[in-house]
């Protein structure tokens, strides 16, 4: 029996191989540097990323082609195994890709379902994850839209500024703001919470971010699902950008501070990375249904 697709984009942090390996199907996200362009993990790996980055590089992103997505989609299927598509793509509060995506869909006569549970990076990939599950438990596409969509809000990510460079250039903070920050020793929080990216708090350093990120998880879990935080039902992720040792440091305070759960350490998807620059550390937490 022909069952349900599932596709996203690199923003999840899934690769070629992982996407392989777990049976879905990944559009790498193109990046334009200096002027040509380049797509995640086809032909820009992380560490040629940064190596831009860092050398002051114009790199940006845009959204996949619509071609390109026509592509996967028709590829998809002309495969016997499936009969419809549940396409996953980073939130619509963060790029256009999401409805450029449902437009396109509308030509597929119910076929292709796009799902804009407003995720983005590991919680993004988590939503994959269950998306899968629940496929290969025979679910169809319109029930595993309901579960993404009924669960998109049970979802949080804190993210710590190592450098205020990026974000400055990006024109998300003044080179006033930027310059002071530096000066004092600010390490900026910020938070994406459903479809928006916001600043939640400034910390005077590395070790007082990471306590703050630890404390906003524990605290929104708490008091928006007590139940799961009490029966351990959460997964928890930290994700980094460009080098994986303090990610691999901050996981024993996390540890500490939600025992026996586990921790999964992903990079953060270069859409991401692009606007941060690396050195930035982010803790994320969703429900874990058991899909």
């Amino acid at each position: 029996m022909a069952k349900t697709a599932i596709v996203t984009d690199s923003n999840s942090g899934i690769t070629q191989e992982q996407a392989k390996e777990l049976g879905v199907y990944v559009l790498p996200m193109p990046f334009l540097i200096n002027g040509d362009e380049y797509y995640e993990d086809i032909n820009l790996t992380q560490e040629h990323f940064y190596e831009k980055l860092t050398d002051n590089a114009d790199v940006s992103t845009s959204q996949p082609a619509a071609g390109a997505v026509l592509e996967m989609w028709d590829k998809v299927l002309s495969l016997d195994e499936y009969d419809s598509i549940i396409h996953i793509p980073m939130s619509s509060g963060l790029s256009g890709a999401c409805q450029t995506a449902k437009m396109l869909a509308e030509d597929y006569d119910g076929k292709v379902i796009v799902v804009d549970n407003q995720r983005i990076s590991v919680t993004m990939r988590q939503s994959v994850l269950e998306a899968k599950a629940l496929a290969d438990a025979g679910k169809s596409a319109e029930e595993i839209e309901k579960f993404l969509m009924d669960t998109k809000m049970e979802s949080i990510i804190y993210i710590m500024v190592n450098d205020l460079k990026y974000l400055k250039k990006g024109g998300r903070v003044t080179p006033a703001g930027a310059a002071l920050a530096t000066i004092l020793g600010i390490k900026p929080v910020l938070v994406i919470y459903g479809e928006k990216l916001d600043a939640f708090a400034k910390a005077r350093s590395i070790k007082n971010a990471k306590r703050t990120m630890i404390d906003a998880v524990k605290k929104f879990m708490e008091q928006n699902y007590p139940e799961a935080v009490a029966q351990g039902k959460l997964h928890l992720q930290i994700a980094y950008s460009d080098d994986r040792v303090p990610a691999e440091e901050f996981k024993k305070d996390v540890e500490a501070a939600f025992p026996g759960m586990e921790i999964y350490i992903d990079c953060l998807s270069l859409s991401v990375a692009c606007h941060i620059g690396p050195g930035a550390l982010a803790l994320a937490a969703t429900i874990d249904y058991g899909v």
